[in-house]
Order: structure tokens, then C-alpha cells, then sequence
């Protein structure tokens, strides 16, 4: 029977979306959820400590968001999503509708690499994106975007000075990411050094989020939903450290639901590429063993995939209950455990 996408919906008061990250970004409360009993405990990030053990595995995603919203001329808005092809991007273009192959779009800045364009429109696809021709190498093109785009901040959330610098984890590094993966905001460097100085082990694979992640789910079902690709990239090194890990049946816990998607659509094989994995209840996991989470848009993939883990009546029950002692919900909003 297919699954309707009204299954995965709530109600959220406006105020409980929160605008900012609450600083020191640990001090953010922290709901357990123990998948086994549905017992709940509420604590704060910073609490961690006492709730993983010596030899537990953290996973992160390393990824790194690029000021991917260029405004070109005539008020044109140019949303680059990824690279797909050497100078051939999938992007977002407002408006589109009027957007003809073969035509040229401006941009007007000179940035470091001087000016860039007119882009040239490649083709349109069914899902409403666009192949567009840079004219230059992926490199100049983030130089460019670092001159003169914005930070993609997603539209629940006010476009302020201090959302835009904090629109990225503190273990940043590999630059392609479209939506920062949210879950590693509570994460600072001093927890992160209290957490290696207990014995927790810590990984690093890469996934740059893009419109599979964030695009809302506008069918009835979840079977007609079609998931986008997204890069991703793990190691050899990663993968067998990761690998012996559940040899020796030690928790493997990932860092937000890009982790899960690239461990579990990987299987802990060297692996860089894209994946469209999308997960539902029903799926079987193999790799991941707990899961540090955001609150998450209803209707939303990301909401399907952590109901998938832990269930659908308990996530939602767990989500009232966040609600009713004021957690904060969405990217800069509070966290989940879920063991």
C-alpha cells in the first residue's frame, strides 16, 4: 500500500522556529529518545559526555556551504546547486518560466578571476531546475560566489548578519554544500575535545547538501517522491575504520541525516559519487546504531528518514512533546538523540 506523505505532517507554532543558534551552541537542549522503550529524557548538547561511552564512533559531514545565490541582471536570481558536468551547473533560476535554452544570462560583478558570463542556459529539466554553462572551471566559479553571492539561508529564517556568519559547523571544510548539514551546529570545539579526551572516536565523510536534502515532498505518497542527488565521498581509511567498529559492536552514530544517507547508501565501501538514497520506514539499517538530529520540517524527507529509524508514532509523539516544553525547532533550533 503506498504511505501518504500526510503521515509525516504537524503543526508548529511560528515562534518555536528558531532565527539563531543559541551560543555557546552546546548550551541547546538535547531530547533522548531511546528507540527500544520510547522513553524520553531531556537534557542539553553539552551533556553528551555522560551519554556516549569510550570507543563509541561519532560521524560527521565535513562539508562546506558556498554562497550559492548569485543575483545576475534584471533581477534574475541564480540559485547554483552543483557542478554536473566540467563548467555545466544544475541550478535554481527565478524567474524561469521565461528562461529559453541558448540564452545568455549576466552577471555583472568583476570578481577576483575578473567578470564571469553571460551564462548561457543549457537546458530545463522537469523538476524546474536548469543546466546552466558557467564558461569557467568549477574553481573560479566558487571564487566568484565568494565574492559576490549570498549564503543560501533557508526562507523560514531571517536573512540577519549573525545568521550568515553562523550558517556553518565548526569542522567546515570540504566546499560544495548548498544547506549546511544542521546537526553539527551544537557541536563545538570544546565539546569536541571533551569527547576525544573520553575515548569517543571521530569520522569524517563528506555529502554536499543540495536540493535532495531540503526540497519539500509536494506528492501525495512517499512512493512518487523522486530524490535528488547529492555528492558524496568516504574513504578507504574511513570505511575500515568504520567497518571494524561494528566488528567489535561498537555504537556507530551519526551526526545528522546526511551522515545516515552516506553510510548507508555506501555500505562502508570507498566510495565518491552521487547517491539518491531515500529512506522510509520500512528500511533496514546496517550501519548506524544512534543518530544526532534536528527537529525537521514536516512533510519533509528528513522526517521520513528519522521516523524510518526510529518511528513514526514515537518521532511524532516525541515532537509534541518538544513542543510543549518550548524546544526549538528547524536548522539553528535544538536536537534529538535517538539510540
Amino acid at each position: 500500500m503506498p504511505t501518504p506523505i500526510s503521515l509525516f505532517d504537524y503543526d508548529l507554532p511560528a515562534e518555536l522556529i528558531a532565527q539563531y543558534s543559541v551560543e555557546p551552541r552546546d548550551q541547546a537542549k538535547l531530547l533522548v529518545l531511546d528507540r527500544a522503550t520510547g522513553e524520553v529524557e531531556h537534557q542539553h548538547v553539552f551533556d553528551l559526555p555522560r551519554l556516549l561511552h569510550a570507543g563509541d564512533v561519532l560521524v560527521f559531514n565535513n562539508t562546506k556551504v558556498f554562497k550559492a545565490r548569485l543575483m545576475a541582471e534584471g533581477g534574475m536570481e541564480v540559485f547554483l546547486l552543483r557542478e554536473v558536468a566540467p563548467q555545466h551547473w544544475e541550478a535554481l533560476v527565478k524567474p524561469g518560466r521565461k528562461l529559453v535554452v541558448g540564452s545568455g544570462i549576466g552577471l555583472g560583478g568583476i570578481g577576483p578571476i575578473g567578470p564571469i558570463g553571460p551564462i548561457t542556459v543549457l537546458g530545463k529539466n522537469p523538476d524546474g531546475t536548469v543546466i546552466l554553462d558557467m564558461g569557467c572551471s568549477r574553481e573560479n566559479v566558487l571564487r566568484y560566489c565568494d565574492a559576490f553571492g549570498e549564503v543560501p539561508i533557508p526562507p523560514y529564517v531571517d536573512k540577519t548578519a549573525d545568521a550568515l556568519e553562523n550558517y556553518q559547523t565548526v569542522y567546515a571544510k570540504e566546499v560544495g554544500a548548498v544547506a549546511a548539514p544542521t546537526a553539527g551546529f551544537h557541536f563545538t570545539k570544546r565539546l569536541l575535545d571533551e569527547l576525544k579526551a573520553m575515548g569517543v572516536q571521530m569520522e569524517f565523510v563528506t555529502l554536499h547538501v543540495g536540493l535532495g536534502t531540503f526540497r519539500p515532498m509536494k506528492t501525495k505518497t512517499l512512493e512518487e517522491h523522486k530524490m535528488h542527488a547529492e555528492w558524496v565521498s568516504i574513504d578507504a581509511g574511513t570505511a575500515d575504520r568504520l567497518s571494524v567498529a561494528k566488528r567489535e559492536g561498537r555504537r556507530v552514530i551519526a551526526v545528522g541525516t546526511t551522515v545516515v544517507r552516506t553510510l548507508e547508501a555506501t555500505g562502508l565501501k570507498p566510495f565518491t559519487g552521487e547517491v539518491n538514497i531515500f529512506i522510509t520506514p520500512g528500511f533496514e539499517f546496517k550501519i548506524i546504531d544512534g543518530l544526532i538530529t534536528n527537529f525537521h520540517l514536516p512533510k519533509s524527507t528528513l522526517l521520513a528518514l528519522v521516523s524510518a529509524f526510529a518511528g513514526r508514532e514515537r518521532i511524532l509523539a516525541a515532537y509534541e512533546e518538544a513542543k510543549k516544553r518550548g524546544y526549538r525547532f528547524y536548522s539553528f533550533g535544538d536536537a534529538m538523540f535517538l539510540h
